[in-house]
């Protein structure tokens, strides 16, 4: 396949509409429960239930799209896209404009974040099996980094353009009709444009029955590896989690509304995405920095960052701690990720892969409601939670023997990630496939 060409070009826009949609909508979700007058640990709850049904119905859609082909998976995962924040959007406005009861809407929202949770991983499912069906082994990495980029990209598309599409009558739904809008324009593209000539398809990894790497998650050369991963990408789901609601608060001491703070939760979620892309893109790169050195720093900013949030005063101190966070997250998830990749065999590669894939899932289910539901006792709470996270982490990179020495320095490779290292989105699960 061309990377120049047209059809890429769609697959491109397919990953991007949807990283950006959902970082849009979770910028404005936590106006949205604050105006519904709700606790936040319950508006948290509702993208634990999208993590929850994103993990379970993945291996589905690798299968399907081996059975029934890419381009029609692609679209099942597009139209649930777009039936998603349409339905999140009229659960919005219903709210807002006392159509029905909040806690009725409240109810609607949530089992449309699970129509996402359900249909959202066939999209990206079917877009990468699409390229490695099309690609060569030579060309598939930087095909397959290049289509990772359009999910970074959309992290920072995402909050920057929903503050534009709050509208009056629509307020704070109307991020979600564009976003809808916009996949139904995506959906059509594919339909028309996207060729379905046959190709012999590559099953899957997460859809192939191979007991190869069985077991694999708690074999000594991963384990730490593992555990390393899900205490810092634990601590970042919290963060996330808690970003909308501290912004909120802290601008309301300034006499700031809902309305008026939205902007201000897009600038410091735009920070922290542009924050982990000066990393992955630019830093990384310039120092090739091996994954022990990698998890080192990786843990030390973003506990660095937590300690900014409680020290630095006021919505500066929210933007530059976020955005030490997302840098130290960083410098850590390609480095876990490298070098549990390079701890196993050739052929244990697509065990530990999906072993990563699910780290993301159960990093987001539990971790943002406890987060949240710590805020609301104390507003440092999340923050303290997270440095003892973080500090485990970063005690971990010396303690443990895999992480304090690093892969096995082989003569055939190289432990440096490479320059196209695709960069690690916000959203957690929804934006990281």
């Amino acid at each position: 396949m061309n990377l120049r060409s047209p059809a890429f070009a769609i697959l491109f826009a397919v990953s991007l509409i949807a990283t950006a949609g959902n970082m849009g909508l979770q910028s404005v979700l936590p106006a949205i429960g604050r105006a519904f007058e709700l606790q936040d640990t319950l508006v948290a709850g509702a993208f634990a239930i999208s993590a929850l049904m994103w993990a379970l119905a993945s291996p589905f859609w690798a299968r399907l799209s081996d059975r029934m082909g890419r381009k029609r998976v692609m679209m099942i995962g597009l139209g649930g896209f777009v039936v998603s924040m349409a339905g999140f959007g009229l659960a919005t406005t219903s709210g807002l404009q006392d159509w029905l009861a909040v806690l009725v809407a409240f109810g609607l929202m949530a089992a449309a974040r699970t129509i996402y949770g359900v249909f959202g991983s066939a999209a990206p499912i079917a877009s990468q099996a699409y390229v490695a069906d099309r690609t060569t082994a030579r060309d598939r990495t930087q095909a397959m980094s290049l289509l990772a980029s359009a999910q970074g990209l959309g992290t920072v598309i995402g909050p920057v353009l929903a503050p534009l599409f709050i509208l009056p009558f629509v307020g704070l739904a109307g991020p979600m009709y564009a976003f809808a809008a916009l996949g139904a324009v995506v959906l059509f593209i594919v339909w028309r444009r996207l060729p379905s000539g046959e190709v012999v398809r590559k099953p899957s990894p997460s859809g192939r029955q191979d007991h190869a790497g069985k077991g694999l998650w708690k074999d000594p050369r991963v384990r730490d590896y593992l555990l390393y991963g899900l205490l810092v990408t634990g601590a970042q789901a919290v963060n996330i989690a808690v970003l909308g609601f501290h912004v909120i608060d802290e601008l309301a001491v300034t006499g700031l509304g809902l309305r008026q703070a939205q902007p201000f939760i897009s600038v410091a979620m735009f920070a922290g995405a542009a924050g982990t892309l000066m990393v992955q893109w630019g830093l990384i790169p310039l120092l090739k920095m091996e994954p022990r050195a990698l998890i080192r720093w990786g843990a030390a900013l973003a506990l660095a960052g937590n300690v900014l949030t409680i020290a630095a005063p006021g919505f500066f101190g929210v933007v530059v701690g976020y955005a030490v966070v997302s840098m130290g997250v960083g410098f850590a998830r390609p480095g876990f990720t490298a070098g549990s990749s390079l701890s196993v065999g050739p052929h244990e590669q697509g065990a530990v892969a999906g072993l990563m894939m699910s780290l993301a899932g159960l990093s987001f289910l539990g971790p943002p409601v406890m987060g949240v539901a710590l805020y609301e006792l104390a507003e440092a709470g999340p923050f303290v939670a997270n440095i003892v996270l973080l500090g485990a982490a970063l005690a971990l990179c010396w303690l443990s023997v895999p992480l304090r020495t690093g892969p096995a320095d082989l003569p055939d490779r190289d432990e440096t990630p490479p320059p196209d290292t695709p960069p690690a989105s916000q959203p957690g699960p929804e934006g990281n496939r």
